[in-house]
């Protein structure tokens, strides 16, 4: 964008100071040889200048935040599904007429059909986004989007497809606001909270959705605010504000109660009224200072790499590439300790079981016994149908509570754990910049010790319908039988049997899915570290390649490159001053 196209494009809320500053960021990234840099300027750049700031929608995979931002904007543009259907990040901005476009991994954009969305953003048609999409946005004619507001949907976290949840990190950066999508069951998984922390040290605004409010009950819905609100408070060290109880689906459909419809849209109102202009400006200054600090990083290592001698270059490379070896070392002893640890957590966790059976089962019976003998039984089959259900039911509301105690529990521990494999990450890390990896100083690569589990939970209750409606006709002779002679005692008696394996079934269940994200967190960790100890040598791999070419063409192009990298840095300056 040309600084003609900024004067034209700018609106109320827009900064063509600070576009033109990001511009000049851009400009320099591309001489520098670094795209990626060049192309982050060139976006944020467009929307500062056009007062645009992002409202990232957040949360795990199928909280119905697509459904979501449809009800919000007044026409369903965003497709919506059993599978992931938000494979890239999509921004939804406002436009005169309704329209789509994407982005290729060579920056080009392209117009494309609204109906056609799906072949992009979804899982089933661009799986772990095979067709390179890096950017999607939707025009719409909503007075929502109309004063600079962009609503952007993110993959859901939790998704079996990892790259979706790489893509929502990555966007991370570029949030302004956030509207977090909570539900019921759970209120907020490990990566979801882990997120919403990392995004709230950043972002001050915050909207919280409860989602889905017309599928789970008033004291569900109640548990589950005040869980989200105690725990992001605690994490965050500040207040929240409310949660909105919405269902998008309804809202879609326009039926049932509105519930706290017309308060989020207040809220979002609000934001746009009290802080658009200054969530612009502080993206833009976000940016100017990301981008900064991503130059003078490249320009540095490559003026070293000028400076000093190709030999001594060589050796800070192989010393580089010892440490990531002896960190690889490292990597497979600790692979002891957490072997070791685990043992412990499947003890630990046995014994929770044991504890919570021990503690709930008196008055899951007592509850039983006393409902059963209210039940009519004369007809057989209908008792067994009521006694079944009913187990069914009790079953299912002790265990979800506890499920979520455990799955917090859980992760406590698997952070303990955790936090030895990090600290030693860091740790070499830090050996790394102090050997004089300047790119390390300025750019925060650290593993934050603090995030908990990686992976989401695959826990589903098993209500064993086999067992409570068995397809056999003999079964159902049987109990029509014992009803008529008054023998239903056999049935309540087999109900028992269910209710107590209902409970042992599925508590040994949610012990295995803890374990099982301990392991599959733990294999991910150790993906992360290694990926982060690799890729630390690339710039200073890259750099010493270019002075390889500049000593080898001679002093004089060595004097050029330094006083070209000298009038780049000066220029970096003078943009982010």
């Amino acid at each position: 964008m040309s600084q003609d196209q900024i004067e034209v494009s700018l609106t109320p809320g827009g900064d063509v100071d600070g576009a033109s500053m990001l511009l000049r960021l851009a400009s320099l990234g591309a001489e520098l040889g670094a795209p990626s840099i060049a192309d982050d300027g060139d976006a944020l750049a467009a929307r500062v200048a056009e007062g645009r700031f992002y409202l990232t929608c957040i949360g795990q995979f199928k909280r119905g935040k697509s459904t979501l931002i449809n009800a919000l904007i007044g026409t369903p543009v965003l497709p919506v599904g059993f599978i992931p259907v938000t494979a890239v990040p999509t921004v939804i901005r406002f436009g005169a007429r309704p329209r789509a476009r994407v982005q290729a991994r060579d920056g080009t954009w392209r117009d494309v059909a609204v109906s056609d969305l799906h072949q992009y953003v979804s899982e089933e048609f661009n799986p772990e986004n095979t067709k390179g999409i890096t950017g999607v946005e939707v025009f719409v004619p909503s007075a929502l989007l109309s004063t600079g507001m962009c609503f952007v949907d993110t993959p859901g976290l939790g998704s079996v497809f990892t790259n979706n949840t790489a893509a929502t990190h990555a966007f991370i950066p570029h949030i302004d606001a956030t509207l977090v999508v909570v539900g019921a069951d759970p209120p907020l998984a490990g990566e979801e909270l882990a997120l919403v922390e990392t995004v709230g040290k950043e972002v001050q605004n915050l909207i919280l959705v409860l989602n889905k409010a017309d599928r789970t009950t008033d004291a569900e819905r109640a548990a589950a605010k005040a869980f989200t609100i105690k725990v992001l408070e605690k994490r965050l060290q500040r207040h929240v504000g409310p949660v909105f109880e919405v269902s998008a689906a309804e809202r879609m459909e326009n039926r049932g109660p509105e519930r706290d419809w017309l308060k989020l849209l207040a809220a979002l109102d609000a934001l746009v009224q009290g802080s658009g202009h200054q969530l612009i400006q502080e993206a833009c200054d976000r940016g100017i200072e990301r981008l900064s600090e991503q130059l003078l990083a490249i320009i540095a290592e490559e003026r070293e790499a000028l400076e000093r001698p190709i030999e001594e270059s060589e050796r800070r490379i192989a010393a580089m590439k010892q440490t990531i070896a002896e960190a690889e070392r490292s990597l497979r002893e600790v692979e002891f300790l957490w072997i070791a640890e685990q043992r412990h957590l499947s003890d630990l966790f046995v014994e929770r079981h044991k504890a919570f059976l021990a503690s709930i089962w008196p008055q899951a019976l007592e509850e039983f016994d006393r409902t059963a003998a209210s039940l009519p039984r004369r007809m057989g089959p209908t008792f067994r149908y009521a006694v079944m259900r009913k187990a069914q039911e009790i079953a299912r509301r002790d265990i979800q509570p506890w499920l979520i105690k455990e799955q917090s529990e859980g992760e406590k521990e698997y952070r303990q754990v955790a936090t030895r494999f990090v600290q030693m990450a860091n740790d070499f890390l830090k050996r790394l910049a102090d050997a004089g990896v300047r790119e390390l100083a300025r750019m925060p690569h650290a593993l934050d010790p603090e995030m908990g589990f990686r992976v989401r939970s695959e826990y589903r209750f098993r209500d064993m319908i086999e067992i409570a409606q068995p397809a056999s006709p003999l079964i159902w002779l049987a109990d029509l039988i014992l009803g008529l002679v008054g023998a239903s005692r056999v049935i309540e008696r087999e109900g028992r049997e269910f209710l107590a394996r209902l409970f042992e079934v599925n508590c040994s269940r949610v012990q295995n899915d803890i374990l099982n994200r301990v392991q599959e967190s733990r294999d991910r960790l150790e993906v992360e570290i290694r990926k982060l100890l690799h890729e630390i040598s690339r710039i200073a791999v890259e750099a010493l390649n270019h002075a390889r070419e500049a000593h080898a063409a001679g002093a004089p192009a060595v004097d050029a490159a330094v006083a070209r990298l000298n009038r780049l840095e000066r220029g970096v300056v003078d943009s982010s001053s």
